[in-house]
């Protein structure tokens, strides 16, 4: 490492469980994250600045005024720009070193296949559910961990699916891909500006974990944040050994 990296990154240098090994290991890393909004900003904004190399970010939407309530990445001088584009601006001029491959495109399946098979951890910061199975899928598929977030109105929820543990269930195992799931968005129901940037953080931590080997991933547990009391529960989830996704791969 050079010395401004030492710099830079000295505060997770000075942590054990990080030190410059991991910090190394942060900078080889590869990460897919899969939406630049309310919860993809504060995960690449905590990436980028935390010196993960490389990062994937998919999104096809375009930066809103009603989006800069809560979607800390981008800026009113932004609005109209791509939201890809807009975080690989904020995410360069945290951290110049970082690169931010921005994919301006709907992810599709055939594209999730081959973005999550060059990655080292997926991350899902998307808003609607036919994503997240096709997301899910394709961890299951190359053995990737998912780090899975989602935010409405004052309620969040927080998991790693991770199917390289054979104990570990993946996203279908919890929520059926042949469920009938109303769908929730933001612009019909509201959310809590801060909702999104603490379910956010903590996706990124996650990711940052299993980046650099520190800590015991979310895997097998879903967290779930009432922000109203800001009281959180926790629901132990096993693997479903009947899942239509992830029982057909073997552990």
């Amino acid at each position: 490492m050079t010395d401004d990296q030492l710099l830079r990154y000295s505060r997770h240098i000075l942590l054990n469980e990080i030190g410059v090994e991991g910090q190394e290991r942060l900078a080889a890393s590869h990460a897919l994250v899969i939406g630049a909004g309310g919860l993809g900003s504060p995960v690449v904004l905590y990436l980028g600045s935390a010196g993960v190399g490389r990062i994937t970010l998919v999104d096809d939407d375009v930066v809103d005024l009603t989006n800069l309530q809560r979607q800390l990445a981008h800026t009113t001088a932004r609005v109209g720009l791509a939201k890809a584009e807009s975080a690989r601006l904020a995410v360069g001029a945290l951290n110049p070193e970082v690169e931010l491959l921005p994919v301006v495109a709907r992810a599709d399946a055939a594209m999730l296949g081959e973005l999550t098979a060059a990655a080292d951890v997926v991350i899902d910061c998307s808003d609607n559910f036919a994503t997240r199975q096709a997301i899910n899928a394709a961890c299951v598929r190359h053995g990737k961990p998912l780090v899975s977030g989602a935010a409405i109105r004052f309620d969040g929820q927080l998991t790693v699916y991770d199917t390289r543990s054979p104990a570990s269930p993946c996203y279908a195992c919890v929520f059926p891909p042949d469920q009938a799931v109303e769908e929730t968005r933001c612009a019909t129901m509201g959310v809590f500006a801060p909702l999104v940037g603490i379910i956010g953080a903590m996706q990124a931590a996650e990711a940052l974990k299993l980046l650099s080997g520190t800590g015991t991933s979310l895997a097998g547990r879903l967290q779930m944040l009432d922000a109203r009391s800001m009281d959180w529960s926790e629901l132990r989830i096993p693997r479903d050994s009947a899942c239509p996704v992830c029982s057909r791969r073997a552990p």
